[in-house]
C-alpha cells in the first residue's frame, strides 16, 4: 500500500534562508513497498545532506531530506517524480523567491534531472545517476549541472550518464562531469571525496565561491577524474 504522503526531514540554515538544498535519495526500478527511516537507499543520503549543510549553513542554506512514499520509479506513475514535485512546491509556498538546488543519487539523481524545469531550480548535482537511453535533457535547460560517477559503479553505468552529458551540456547552463577511480554505486569506498564534490557544488551553487571546474572548455569537462 501506498503511503499517504512523503516526508521532509530539514537542517536549518543559520541566519536568513537565501538558498534552499533538496536531497533525493535513491530507490529501485519498480517497487510499491514504503520508505521506512531506516532504508538503506534514504540514511546513505544523511550523511551527504550533513554536508550540504555544513558547507552551506553559514551562507544561509537550508537542507531538507526528501522521504519518498514508495521505492519504486514505477513507470509511468513516477512515484518519486511527484513526490518531488510536491516538495518543491512546498519550498516554494514556505520559501518564495528563494533558489533551490538539488542533489540526488541513483534513482534520486535521475529524479533531480527530471525536475530541475522547476522555476525555482538553478542547480543540480547528480550522483551515480540512472540515465538509461532516451532520458530527456530539456528539464536541465539553463541549469548548472554537476554529474559524479564511480569508474567500478555495476548498477547505474558511467557510459550512460557520460551519454547523458554529451546531450545536455547544448541545453544546460554549465555541465560538469566527474569520474571517480575505484569507486562503486554505494560510495562508500571514497566517500571524503563524495563529500568534498558536494560541499564544492553547494559553495558553487549558493554564489559562494565558484568551482574551478568552469575555467576547463566545455568540452573537457565531461571526464573529470577524481
Amino acid at each position: 500500500m501506498i503511503q499517504r504522503k512523503p516526508s521532509l526531514s530539514s537542517w536549518p540554515a543559520r541566519g536568513p534562508v537565501r538558498a534552499v538544498a533538496l536531497v533525493l535519495h535513491g530507490g529501485a526500478e519498480a517497487g510499491l513497498s514504503g520508505v521506512r527511516p531506516w532504508n538503506t537507499a534514504y540514511l546513505r543520503m544523511v550523511p551527504l545532506a550533513k554536508a550540504v549543510h555544513r558547507a552551506g549553513t553559514g551562507h544561509g542554506v537550508e537542507v531538507r531530506l526528501l522521504r519518498n512514499r514508495v521505492r519504486g520509479w514505477n513507470e509511468p506513475a513516477l512515484h518519486p517524480v511527484v513526490d518531488a514535485r510536491w516538495a518543491l512546491a512546498r519550498i516554494r509556498r514556505e520559501r518564495p523567491e528563494v533558489p533551490v538546488f538539488l542533489l540526488g543519487h541513483s534513482m534520486g539523481g535521475r529524479v533531480a534531472l527530471r525536475v530541475a524545469d522547476d522555476p525555482a531550480v538553478t542547480a543540480v548535482c547528480a550522483l551515480a545517476p540512472w540515465t538509461p537511453p532516451g532520458e530527456p535533457v530539456a528539464p536541465v535547460t539553463g541549469r548548472t549541472v554537476v554529474i559524479v560517477h564511480g569508474s567500478q559503479d555495476r548498477i547505474t553505468r558511467p557510459a550512460e550518464s557520460y551519454r547523458y552529458a554529451q546531450r545536455a551540456r547544448y541545453t544546460a547552463d554549465r555541465l560538469a562531469r566527474f569520474e571517480l577511480m575505484l569507486e562503486g554505486h554505494a560510495m562508500l569506498a571514497r566517500p571524503g571525496t563524495w563529500n568534498r564534490l558536494v560541499s564544492e557544488f553547494t559553495l558553487d551553487a549558493a554564489g559562494v565561491r565558484q568551482a574551478g571546474v568552469w575555467g576547463k572548455p566545455p568540452d573537457q569537462r565531461l571526464r573529470l577524474r577524481r
